[in-house]
């Protein structure tokens, strides 16, 4: 075959001028997906969405909608698009299913991060640990207990479980069981405990203490001890409370029973 120049541009121009239609698809597509994306990204900002999945979504769709634009420019080259979206599925399942528990762990990222069980600095209880949340990523939550160790849960275990967020709502109510003696008097030991109550300031009016009998256990007159105080003053009053307690109770007369135990001995001859 005799190659002249009207040949060779019988040859080259129709993949010319398919190069270059593919070539502008590419720049055009490429810059419609970035402007999608962007456009996406502040619709997630405004909704409040946290950064890194909006960091990490938008690149998502970015990466999908490049992709896209990269298979239309390679099928105006005439390439069989089809074969290649098998190849390219058959790959993704298998990456899948290699990546299955680290697959767990992102969604369950994802959704702890549009849904907000708990925000950073919040105080929880999850995948049967407690900690103070330090920082939340898409695989996994970094915390770290009261006595200052790390603890890092995968996100599957977090969502997958009960939490409890300490930290979510703003005030607490204290628990206390006093137990007094039988032979006690049971109004002095009430007032006495109003007192230690009334004179810690951090304890709120509303809702109203509460101290009643619970309960008339085998050695001793359970009574129930239920103030409510601010979140971030829960442990502090708590403690003190256990403290003045005891004293002011034993300085009105009023003693706090412990279990004892009569030990009888029988000599046999």
């Amino acid at each position: 075959m005799e190659f002249n120049a009207e040949t060779l541009i019988a040859i080259v121009l129709p993949w010319a001028i398919k190069i270059i239609f593919a070539l502008a698809i590419f720049i055009v597509g490429r810059m419609l997906a970035k402007s999608i994306t962007s456009l996406i990204r502040k619709v997630m900002r405004k909704s409040n969405m946290d950064e890194a999945l909006v960091k990490f979504l938008g690149g998502i769709i970015y990466t999908v909608l490049l992709v896209a634009v990269i298979l239309a420019a390679i099928d105006t080259l005439g390439v069989n698009v089809t074969s290649l979206l098998a190849i390219l599925g058959a790959a993704g399942l298998a990456v899948g299913l290699a990546l299955k528990d680290s697959l767990s762990n992102f969604a369950a990222g994802v959704m702890i991060m549009i849904f907000r069980p708990f925000k950073i600095g919040d105080f929880v209880t999850t995948g049967g640990v407690s900690g103070v949340v330090d920082e939340i990523g898409l695989f996994c939550v970094l915390m770290h207990t009261g006595d200052n160790q790390r603890i890092i849960i995968p996100n599957s275990a977090v969502y997958g479980n009960t939490i409890t967020n300490t930290s979510a709502l703003p005030t607490r109510r204290i628990d206390l069981v006093i137990g007094i003696s039988y032979d006690a008097n049971i109004r002095t030991a009430k007032q006495i405990i109003e007192g230690v109550i009334g004179a810690d300031e951090r304890i709120l009016a509303d809702p109203a203490p509460v101290i009643a009998v619970a309960e008339l256990a085998d050695s001793s007159v359970n009574l129930v001890v239920r103030p409510w105080v601010s979140t971030a003053d829960y442990w502090a009053v708590r403690f003190h409370l256990l403290e003045t307690i005891k004293v002011k109770l034993e300085e009105g007369g009023i003693s706090i029973p412990f279990p004892q135990r009569d030990v009888h001995i029988y000599n046999e001859i």
